[in-house]
C-alpha cells in the first residue's frame, strides 16, 4: 500500500522528509482488531513539527498522521462494529478514561511509536474506533479527530465553559481553535477571538463569534472589552502562549480560568503575582481520553457541528503541497488528502 513516511535528513534548518513510499498492507495479528481502508486523512501542526525535529519522540521511517476516516474492510473476533461501517479513529493511545490523564505510556498516532494514518489502510483496536455522524462527509470526518478531542477537553474537562459565559478563543483560524469556538458556541457562550487577520475574524463572526480584535493593533485587549462592554471574560482558550497571558489576566473576572493546550508563539509565559492575587487559574490541556473522544464525537452529532476544512488535495502524493501551506499559516480550518470519493452515502 502506499503511505507517506518521515524519513531522516541532514538539512539545516532541520526538516525531515515526509516520503510516500510502497509499504506491506498490515494484517489483523489479534482479536478486536480492525482493517480501515482509508478514505480521507487531515494535517495537524504536529507533522511539521515532526519535520523540523522538535517533537519530543521521532521515530523515523514511520508513518506519519493522526487524523482520519476510513471504512471497515475487516474485523478479528467479536466485533461491536460491522464491515463497511464508516468510522474515525481515536487519535492516540494510552488514555481510558481518567480525567487527569494517561492511565498508561501515551502516544498520539504517527511519526512515532504509535503506527500513523497517512496510509491507504490502517490497523486500529476496535474500542478506538467510533461511528462517523451522518452529516459529515469524508473530509469533514477526517478533520475532526485530534482538533476535535483537543478542543472538547480544553473547552468542557478545564474551561468548564457554560451557556452564557464570555470566553476568548486566541489564534482564530486553527483547528483546535475553530474547534473550540464550535463547541462553545453549541453550548450557548459568548465567543471572542483574536487573530493577525482581520479577513479570519470576520469568518470567525459568520460561525457564531460575537467579535474579534486583531492583536497586533495597540491595546487589543481594551479593544475587546469595548466589544464586551466591560464585562470580564470567564474562560481563555489559548495556544498560542507568550506575552498574551498579561493581557489574559487583565481581561479575566476573578477566578476565571486560561487554559493553555499548546504555546505556537512562545514556550513559556508569564504567570504574575497580580494573577495569583485575582485567583486566576491556568489549566494545561493537551488531547483528552478515548471517553472524552466519544463524547465529542456525540456532541457533533447531537448539534450537527461540521468542523472547518480549508482545502483538499487528491491523494497521499499530495501531502508536500500541503504542508507547504500549513507552515505558510494561511489556511483557515483543516488541510485535508481525499485518497476515495466521498463514501458519505
Amino acid at each position: 500500500m502506499k503511505a507517506v513516511i518521515v524519513e531522516k535528513t541532514n538539512f539545516e534548518p532541520t526538516y525531515h522528509n515526509a516520503k510516500l513510499v510502497d509499504i506491506p498492507k498490515p494484517e489483523l495479528t489479534e482479536d478486536g482488531q480492525a482493517l480501515l481502508d482509508v478514505h480521507a486523512v487531515s494535517f495537524n501542526h504536529r507533522e511539521v513539527w515532526i519535520r523540523k525535529g522538535v517533537y519530543p519522540v521521532i521515530v523515523f521511517n514511520t508513518v506519519l498522521g493522526a487524523d482520519g476516516v476510513g471504512r471497515i474492510a475487516e474485523v478479528k473476533g467479536n466485533s461491536k462494529h460491522n464491515i463497511g461501517d464508516r468510522v474515525v479513529v481515536m487519535p492516540s493511545v494510552g488514555w481510558t478514561k481518567d480525567p487527569r490523564g494517561p492511565e498508561e505510556d501515551y502516544y498520539i498516532l504517527g511519526g512515532g511509536p504509535a503506527p500513523g494514518l497517512f496510509s491507504e489502510h490502517f490497523v486500529a483496536q476496535q474500542d478506538d474506533l467510533f461511528k462517523v455522524p451522518d452529516h459529515l462527509t469524508d473530509a469533514e470526518a477526517a478533520a475532526l479527530p485530534l482538533a476535535g478531542l483537543t478542543a472538547w477537553r480544553a473547552v468542557f474537562t478545564k474551561g468548564q465553559v457554560r451557556e452564557g459565559q464570555n470566553v476568548l478563543i486566541t489564534g482564530i483560524g486553527g483547528g483546535v481553535a475553530l474547534m473550540a469556538l464550535l463547541f462553545c458556541v453549541a453550548a450557548g457562550a459568548n465567543v471572542y477571538v483574536n487573530s493577525s487577520d482581520d479577513a479570519k475574524i470576520l469568518k470567525a463572526i459568520e460561525l457564531g463569534a460575537q467579535g474579534g480584535v486583531n492583536y497586533k493593533s495597540d491595546k487589543w485587549d481594551s479593544q475587546l472589552q469595548n466589544l464586551t462592554h466591560g464585562e470580564p471574560f470567564d474562560v481563555v482558550i489559548d495556544g498560542a502562549g507568550g506575552d498574551g497571558f498579561k493581557a489574559f489576566t487583565r481581561l479575566l473576572r476573578m477566578g476565571g480560568i486560561i487554559v493553555s493546550y499548546g504555546m505556537t508563539v512562545k514556550f513559556e509565559v508569564d504567570y504574575t503575582m497580580v494573577a495569583v492575587l485575582r485567583n486566576i487559574e491556568v489549566r494545561g490541556s493537551t488531547m483528552g481520553s478515548r471517553v472524552e473522544f466519544g463524547e465529542m464525537v456525540d456532541f457533533v452529532a447531537k448539534h450537527t457541528i461540521k468542523p472547518v476544512v480549508s482545502q483538499v488535495w487528491p491523494g497521499l502524493e499530495s501531502a508536500e503541497e500541503a504542508f507547504n501551506v500549513i507552515k505558510a499559516g494561511t489556511q483557515f480550518g483543516k488541510l485535508v488528502l481525499s485518497l476515495k470519493n466521498d463514501s458519505k452515502l
